[in-house]
C-alpha cells in the first residue's frame, strides 16, 4: 500500500511540474508576438519602436496596475466601468481579457480577437511582465 501511494505522489508531482514548465513563457518570444499582433494598435517604448495609435500606450507596464492609468486616453465606457469598480491587470485578469477580449468586457473597443494558443499567451504574459 505504501508503493502505491508513494508511486502517486511522484506521479503526482512530475504531472505538476510538467504542467508548469509548459506554461512558463519566454519574453522574447512574447515580444515578438507582441511586435506582429499589438504593436499596430499599442506603444511599447524602446521594447519594440513601432508607434501604436489606436490604443493606450503599454511601456510603463501594465501587469499588477490599475486600468485605465495612460493619461489623456479616450476608454470605451465598458472600460470607464471597469476602471470605475477598481479592475486591476493582474494574471489572471489579463489572460483572461488577452484570450478574448470581448467576452472578458463586452463592448471593449479592442477589435482583437485574442490570443488563441496558450503557450502564446504565457509568452505574451512574460513580456508584459518585463515592461
Amino acid at each position: 500500500m505504501k508503493k502505491i501511494g508513494l508511486t502517486l505522489f511522484a506521479a503526482l508531482v512530475t504531472l505538476t511540474f510538467a504542467a508548469s514548465s509548459s506554461f512558463a513563457g519566454d519574453a522574447g518570444k512574447g515580444m515578438k508576438y507582441a511586435a506582429k499582433k499589438c504593436a499596430m494598435c499599442h506603444s511599447f517604448g524602446a521594447k519594440i519602436k513601432k508607434k501604436g495609435k489606436i490604443g493606450p500606450s503599454l511601456e510603463a507596464g501594465i501587469v499588477g496596475k490599475k486600468a485605465g492609468q495612460v493619461a489623456k486616453f479616450k476608454y470605451s465606457k465598458p472600460m470607464k466601468k471597469a476602471i470605475k469598480n477598481g479592475l486591476v491587470w493582474d494574471e489572471a485578469n489579463l489572460n483572461t481579457f488577452l484570450k478574448n477580449p470581448k467576452k472578458f468586457m463586452k463592448g471593449t473597443k479592442m477589435a482583437f480577437p485574442g490570443v488563441k494558443k496558450d503557450k502564446d499567451l504565457a509568452d505574451v504574459m512574460a513580456f508584459l511582465k518585463s515592461l
